[in-house]
């Protein structure tokens, strides 16, 4: 067991080692990088001028302390620093939403893709994002997609709160509904429809990371005895809502890389579905088009 922090002044090095030992002993997936951004926000600088830090004087040192003993409980590291980074931006996260994975950023990608390639015939990309949660997706396609039409939808009110702090400087389109039935006003105009909803199965409980079982919304996490409830309703949606030609991302569990995609398959009404997979090589997201 490692000594705990010290409360009097120190150099930056001896308290990421004490504070990496920590988080490892915790059971923390990437000790060194979540103590190197706890103590970045403790002294308000970026990661990578950490080692111009001279010493950490002992208030600093004190609040670090208590971070790291927090995220040592596996209370999620972005509630701790108070955002969370996606591609080219970052949002703020904390309880009552669900946090952003890397691995969403691909889906994210291809919505922006899909997006570009629609603005390239001369049209405006309509843009529809289900379960937004923190806004994160409607975030990034705002951002690298300005000229798009971009709307999102979410159902739990605390993360719709959190989306509309997220979504508030940019012009997207933020709804508080349930995906089944929302945008009706959009039905047959949509070019891309994205997603990142609930899929882990209630079986699964006990293999849900403690970070994401304990901190997000279950709302967002969970999604009937298979995990597909709501991938299911999405198809049904997207159907309606996009135009001939348009197209649907949705992500999904590594192990649902053959079950998500038959929900499409077996609805008889899409062509070109498609599974994706993400850096590490595992099954990630669907894609599928509308017949024209």
């Amino acid at each position: 067991m490692s000594e705990p922090l010290a409360g009097a002044a120190r150099r930056p090095r001896a308290l990421l080692v004490e504070a990496a030992a920590r988080l490892a002993e915790a059971g923390v997936a990437s000790p060194e990088h979540d103590a190197a951004e706890l103590l970045a926000h403790t002294l308000d600088v970026p990661r990578s001028h950490l080692p111009l830090v001279g010493e950490v004087g002992a208030d600093q040192v004190a609040s670090f302390k208590a971070l790291v003993q927090r995220r040592a409980q596996r209370e999620p590291l972005q509630h701790l620093i108070g955002r969370a980074w996606f591609r080219h931006v970052s949002v703020a996260v904390g309880p009552g939403v669900f946090v952003p994975r890397p691995e969403t950023e691909l889906l994210a990608g291809w919505a922006v893709d899909a997006a570009r390639a629609v603005l390239a015939t001369g049209r405006t990309p309509t843009v529809v994002d289900l379960c937004t949660g923190s806004g994160v997706i409607a975030r990034s396609l705002a951002d690298e997609v300005p000229q798009a039409s971009i709307h999102a939808v979410e159902l739990d009110a605390p993360a719709h709160a959190w989306a509309e702090r997220n979504l508030a400087d940019t012009e997207v389109d933020l709804r508080h509904g349930d995906l089944a039935t929302a945008f009706d006003d959009l039905l047959g105009t949509v070019d891309v429809l994205v997603s990142n909803p609930p899929y882990v199965p209630l079986e699964a409980w006990e293999s849900v990371a403690l970070e994401a079982r304990d901190h997000d919304p279950h709302l967002a996490l969970f999604s009937g005895a298979d995990g597909l409830d709501a991938i299911r309703e999405i198809e049904r949606r997207a159907a309606r809502l996009l135009r001939p030609g348009g197209v649907v991302g949705i992500e999904h569990a590594d192990a649902q890389g053959e079950s998500a995609p038959a929900v499409f398959t077996e609805a008889g009404r899409w062509e070109e579905v498609r599974d994706h997979r993400d850096l590490a090589g595992r099954p990630r997201y669907l894609t599928a088009r509308r017949p024209r």
